[in-house]
């Protein structure tokens, strides 16, 4: 019984120095993955370091009224550990993954293979200026301005149907008759055609132009969508200045809460009633609020930033649901309008629990 004993303890012992071993050598392995965790909050209605480490406010206007606001209206980021030079260990993703604040996520998702991180942060600064001006569109039409927005290629693609009859820098002024306001209009109006050519009115050169366009098939799974193969932009004239200063953000994500945080900056009262609101979510010129990415990070940041409320997408609910930290009430919203009247309901102290939230 003695031997016995003695082997089975040999044996375990020699099966934790492997273990051990193992889990060492785990350790400074790299992974296919990186780490999601809640990235810093900052207060549309506050202050920002500026270029010069100076603080400024983070919404600036000049050429309108701007009027006291109080509380917050917080956006919210996510910070990602690791890249492609560096992935995190495995040590460090068993920490993450028992941690319900932060995600483990594939490396290709964040990180696409074929682009270094330089293109990755070049490519979310340029989605953080469109997000200013998408915002600065937004806020401002739902203040009743007008913001001479022009719909303006940028390059036709290769040997697709507008290959050869747009060009770089025309402005398209009208679909099938129809002013084009934006790009989420023009794109509709080529979808209701069903393959059906299109005709379009452009500027080119300070000249007017008819061309038509026969718009291309592409299927995608069950997804079938209608192509005339060319990028665009939208180009603003706004009629009053407005700054947002906010260095080393990225992406779009931001775009709901600049627009909150410029109509309160442009109207009297405060549109929070002076509370500590977060949010995150797209939002174009129409006021339409899309989906972002690592929402369950936001709503962890947003609460440990000490905020009440959290405006989030109604696309994303379904990562919302079973992930909202205690203490913070979720309202869902997917338009600029609902946001504004969910705000309208917190400033007045009236029935939050009767506006939309996300559900199962």
């Amino acid at each position: 019984m003695d031997r016995t004993r003695s082997v089975k303890l040999g044996l375990g012992v020699w099966a934790l120095i492997v273990a051990l071993l193992s889990l060492a050598v785990l350790t400074f392995l790299p992974s296919p993955y990186v780490i999601q965790r809640p990235g810093p909050v900052y207060n549309t209605l506050g202050t920002a370091a500026g270029a010069d480490g100076e603080k400024v406010p983070l919404i600036s206007v000049k050429g309108a009224e701007t009027f006291e606001t109080a509380g917050s209206l917080d956006l919210t980021t996510v910070q990602v550990v690791g890249n492609r030079e560096r992935t995190p260990s495995w040590f460090e993703l068993a920490l993450a993954w028992s941690d319900s604040s932060r995600a483990v996520v594939p490396l290709d998702s964040v990180f696409p293979e074929g682009v270094t991180t330089e293109q990755r942060d070049e490519r979310n600064s340029a989605m953080m200026v469109d997000s200013q001006h998408e915002a600065t569109a937004a806020a401002l039409g739902e203040l009743g301005y007008d913001t001479g927005a022009q719909v303006t290629v940028v390059e036709p693609a290769a040997d697709s149907p507008a290959d050869g009859v747009l060009e770089a820098d025309d402005v398209i002024s009208a679909i099938g008759g129809v002013e084009v306001t934006s790009i989420t209009q023009l794109r509709k109006a080529v979808q209701d055609a069903a393959g059906a050519p299109v005709s379009l009115t452009v500027l080119r050169g300070g000249e007017e132009k008819q061309v038509e366009v026969t718009p291309q098939k592409h299927t995608e799974g069950d997804v079938t969508t209608w192509l005339i193969g060319v990028s665009l932009r939208t180009e603003y004239h706004f009629p009053i200045d407005v700054t947002i200063q906010l260095d080393n953000v990225g992406g779009p994500s931001a775009g709901m809460m600049f627009a909150l945080g410029i109509i309160d900056t442009l109207t009297p009262g405060e549109l929070n009633g002076g509370k500590d609101v977060a949010g995150t979510g797209t939002i174009d010129a129409a006021g339409t609020v899309g989906p972002i990415g690592g929402i369950r990070q936001k709503l962890y940041g947003a609460r440990d930033a000490g905020a009440d409320y959290f405006l989030a997408p109604e696309s994303n609910c379904a990562d919302v649901v079973g992930h909202v930290p205690s203490g913070l009430t979720v309202i869902s919203t997917s338009t600029l309008e609902e946001s504004l009247s969910a705000l309208e309901v917190i400033a007045d102290g009236g029935d939050v629990d009767s506006l939309p939230t996300c559900t199962k």
